[in-house]
């Protein structure tokens, strides 16, 4: 009989529960044996052998449920070798639970967090395999993580909305997209609603060529603006500082967030009211779109496919319309950023959309 235990990890998204159901379905269809251990609170659970025995009854009628029916949290790669609350060593911790249980595999859905962790314990001797998730899409080794459309479409729907009241008053508007460190959200939202400026912090921008895109609408017949800011968005002035220089100017920055200070300098230049919408979590909430359900299911089915051939060490990917498996040591602690030279940013920009550079 294989033993096999499965944990989410980071922050939610929608199709975590369709991918852990493709692992599953998949493993109980091939006539093998199984017993599925659940950890509750991603690795948290496994730190501290909180968990539960999960039957083909768990999986019913997840495909469509948003979040994850087994909880998450996040447990920094940083602190990994730092003592947990209890005292304990984190890592040895984690050993004890997978030999104590004596599992074959363990399934590990995350994001790049928790993807350095999964492969510091394949180095430490353990069976893994690894689940891309995240509304970011900045995990290497693959081109889309699942969770990212589904937060494409809510961002998406957001703009749109703002759409029609930015025209009715003759606003700008800034609506900022989350995406981390990284732009591939932002990008893809702002080309689908229409936004007439997309700022992303690969392609740092410039203040006034901002105010010179939105004068330029206004001067058009154009009433309003729209701006597609990512969370992690920076000025040129900003990006030349060191890390730690930007992250003290932050914490004394009388802005919440970049989106308000990108509001604020245009107000100030323009003198047109400009109002900020930040929707937040709720791109991580809500159901999963029909791509990212048979997208997710598609992954958890060939990462059971690996656990089934005793394949493990690997993430389960997608490259080039195909599913891959990646080795973990390959995708462990990389950063998978948008190409400012890229071809999607360039025909955006051939279409008129300004990204402030």
């Amino acid at each position: 009989m294989m033993r096999i235990g499965m944990l989410t990890s980071g922050g939610d998204c929608q199709a975590l529960n369709a991918a852990m159901r493709g692992v599953v379905k998949t493993l109980h269809h091939s006539g093998e044996e199984v017993e599925i251990f659940g950890f509750h609170a991603g690795y948290k659970g496994l730190i501290n052998s909180d968990f539960r025995m999960l039957t083909n009854r768990d999986f019913s009628g997840i495909l469509t449920k948003g979040g994850t029916i087994l909880g998450s949290s996040r447990t920094p790669f940083k602190l990994i070798n730092e003592p947990d609350e209890k005292g304990n060593n984190k890592v040895e911790a984690m050993k004890h639970t997978y030999h104590k249980l004596n599992l074959d595999c363990l399934v590990v859905l995350g994001g790049n967090g928790s993807h350095k962790t999964a492969n510091l314990l394949r180095q430490e001797g353990l069976n893994i395999v690894t689940l891309p998730k995240t509304i970011d899409n900045d995990l290497w080794g693959t081109d889309m993580t699942f969770g990212f459309q589904s937060a494409v479409d809510v961002a998406t729907h957001v703009i749109d909305c703002i759409h029609t009241t930015a025209d009715s008053h003759g606003r700008v508007f800034v609506v900022e997209v989350m995406g981390h460190k990284t732009g591939w959200l932002t990008l893809n939202a702002g080309m689908a609603s229409g936004a007439d400026i997309i700022l992303i912090p690969e392609i740092p921008y410039k203040i006034d060529k901002i105010v010179s895109a939105i004068k330029a609408r206004a001067d058009s017949g154009s009433g309003f603006t729209i701006l597609a800011v990512a969370e992690g968005a920076i000025s040129e002035e900003d990006a030349t500082l060191s890390k730690k220089d930007y992250k003290k100017k932050v914490e004394k920055s009388p802005y919440p967030s970049v989106s308000y200070e990108v509001a604020a300098a245009i107000e100030e230049k323009t003198g047109m009211e400009v109002r900020v919408t930040v929707p937040g979590h709720m791109q991580r909430g809500g159901t999963p779109c029909p791509y990212d359900r048979v997208f997710a299911s598609r992954l958890g089915s060939e990462a059971g496919k690996l656990i089934l051939k005793r394949e493990y060490g690997f993430m389960v990917g997608y490259r080039n319309r195909e599913i891959v498996k990646v080795p973990l040591e390959e995708v462990a602690g990389k950063l998978k950023t948008v190409d400012p030279n890229a071809t999607i940013v360039k025909e955006a920009k051939m279409m008129g959309i300004s990204f402030g550079d």
